[in-house]
């Protein structure tokens, strides 16, 4: 009898250390999959506001003719954070530029009374102001995804695990509104 309680206290030593260790594995493997799923969201607003811009420049566009160095600036910022699809540093650089460019656009509307009052001008920019705020969830979505992940890669015990696997930190998507924030005149 002693020997069968020596074997099930050798087994238990054993395996639950083992057993802790999977779990944690795939606690971070889900975690990293929820990350790359809450990304994919942000990637879908972002793609629905990249879809609006030019709707945009080209109402601006009727009201403002001689204001092009804006029109082009949105434009090549548009495609800029279009084609950007690399980490997520990279395309909150992009999207900077964006945004950036946005709010000069907005900028330009606001020395044009006919423009604010158009009905399409209007709407494109409450749809916009939509946008943003979905962006803005899915971001916050994302980013406390990041950080719950990342507590656990810093964390004792589970940062050994993590270093076992080549688990790293994940980087937070930060970046400014593009609408709601009231533009500044550019002159």
């Amino acid at each position: 009898m002693d020997v069968q309680i020596v074997a099930v206290v050798v087994a238990a030593v054993v395996l639950l250390p083992v057993i802790a260790v999977v779990i944690s594995y795939n606690r971070f493997v889900g975690q990293r999959n929820l990350i790359h799923n809450s990304w994919a969201n942000v990637d879908t607003e972002l793609r629905r506001r990249y879809d609006l811009i030019p709707n945009l420049v080209e109402t601006v566009k009727g009201y403002a003719a001689h204001e092009r160095s804006v029109f082009e600036m949105v434009t090549e910022a548009r495609s800029r954070a279009m084609a950007s699809v690399g980490p997520v540093a990279e395309q909150a650089a992009a999207e900077r530029g964006l945004v950036d460019g946005v709010r000069r656009l907005f900028a330009v509307a606001e020395n044009y009374p006919d423009l604010k009052a158009s009905v399409h001008f209007v709407e494109l920019q409450r749809e916009l102001a939509n946008t943003e705020n979905r962006i803005q969830a899915a971001r916050r979505f994302f980013n406390n995804n990041v950080r719950d992940y990342n507590r656990r890669v810093q964390s004792v015990p589970s940062n050994v695990v993590a270093g076992w696997f080549r688990f790293g930190e994940e980087e937070y998507f930060e970046v400014d509104e593009a609408v709601r924030i009231a533009p500044e005149v550019v002159t």
